[in-house]
């Protein structure tokens, strides 16, 4: 076995390829697009991330089969958010062999210890606002948009390296085509006479602004979180540009305290649904299917991926208000609009009180565990 350097073109594909030959007999995998993917590890032209950070691609070769691949990442936000000799790895994607998993992940550890790094984090692909955490549970339930699908093998491969479990992230489903329980209705009917609240769509024609309003609420609200790394300008930007084709007025509101705007709630349409006969491909033909189909798609579930309530007004019952209306306000157009079934809202972090509260509210069982674990260096 040899584990190689992915920096040529050529390895590069085969890094991004890999994933299409191990899970083609999965039944719930979704292929994500290529050009997507390569977009995430081809550097600071295509990802800003890497104005902040740097990162190390390899595959592992056994003969001429490729066997695996994994990726390390030194991000200077982290070690300023998270603690000095914090590295990450991630992009892991391997077949049932301890000895490859093994290799590829010590490989990762020599090229953090090197850098510095005294302990590593993972997985991350690349960074917690991307895909985090390797899934525990859920196996059998397709991925949403924007969320991570990993071989149920994989977890036993990691402990047995050594990895331990630092922290889970929880999504959590439920039906939404009839409404929601007595609790969450009590909830909604006391939002809606507060004359204090009030909640809005975005407005797309001036998308750049609202993007960055979204996102200025979301690094404050989100600052104390475990795992917290701020987006940078840069980020946003990206971001926006990123979610602009999928992103539909109706399902991301605004709430407004007094006028002053201080929470948010984005849910997109499980686009998964939408490019999942494409292959990973937009090519020939790829790119037409789904411009067609995202001008008014229909999809049966909906993924709510970012919520957050400024840190000034998280305290007290305003806060539950909030989600609540904005929750039931989306809801109504996600079923009138879309013909949507199933409402998926996370990841959402094991200690996060105030969303499992929600959830419990909601009676959203948790349908699927993302982990994250640590290893000294």
């Amino acid at each position: 076995m040899v584990i190689r350097r992915a920096e040529s073109r050529a390895d590069r594909k085969t890094f991004v390829d890999l994933p299409f030959r191990l899970y083609r007999n999965d039944p719930a995998w979704r292929p994500p697009l290529k050009s997507e993917v390569h977009a995430l590890i081809n550097g600071p032209k295509t990802n800003p991330w890497f104005l902040h950070a740097r990162a190390a691609f390899w595959i592992a070769m056994r003969g001429q089969e490729v066997v695996g691949r994994i990726s390390a990442q030194v991000d200077d936000l982290v070690l300023q958010y998270m603690g000095a000799g914090t590295g990450q790895w991630g992009m892991f994607e391997c077949i049932d062999d301890q000895r490859v998993a093994d290799a590829l992940l010590a490989t990762a550890t020599e090229w953090l210890r090197a850098a510095g790094m005294t302990r590593m984090l993972g997985p991350f692909s690349l960074s917690i606002w991307d895909e985090p955490g390797l899934l525990v549970k859920g196996h059998e339930i397709p991925p949403t948009v924007m969320m991570g699908h990993h071989l149920p093998y994989y977890e036993a491969l990691l402990v047995n390296a050594g990895h331990r479990q630092i922290k889970d992230l929880m999504t959590y489903e439920l039906p939404i085509a009839d409404g929601f329980s007595e609790t969450a209705n009590r909830m909604v009917a006391m939002a809606e006479k507060n004359k204090r609240l009030s909640v809005r769509r975005v407005d797309k024609s001036c998308f750049d602004q609202e993007a960055a309003l979204i996102l200025d609420i979301l690094n404050d609200a989100w600052s104390a979180n475990w795992g917290f790394v701020p987006l940078t300008d840069e980020e946003v930007a990206h971001v926006g540009k990123k979610l602009k084709p999928i992103v539909y007025e109706d399902l991301i509101r605004i709430c407004e305290v007094d006028g002053q705007p201080v929470a948010f709630m984005m849910t997109l349409p499980d686009i998964n649904e939408l490019t999942a006969d494409l292959n990973g491909s937009l090519f020939p033909f790829g790119w037409a299917k789904l411009l067609w189909r995202l001008r008014n798609p229909k999809v049966s579930r909906m993924r709510v991926p970012l919520m957050g309530v400024r840190k000034s007004h998280q305290s007290g019952r305003m806060a539950t208000f909030m989600a609540f209306l904005m929750i039931e306000l989306i809801r109504r157009d996600a079923v009138a609009k879309y013909d949507t079934r199933v409402g998926e809202f996370g990841w959402v972090l094991d200690d996060n009180q105030g969303m499992t509260a929600i959830a419990e509210a909601l009676e959203s069982p948790v349908s699927k565990i993302y982990r994250i674990y640590e290893r000294t260096i």
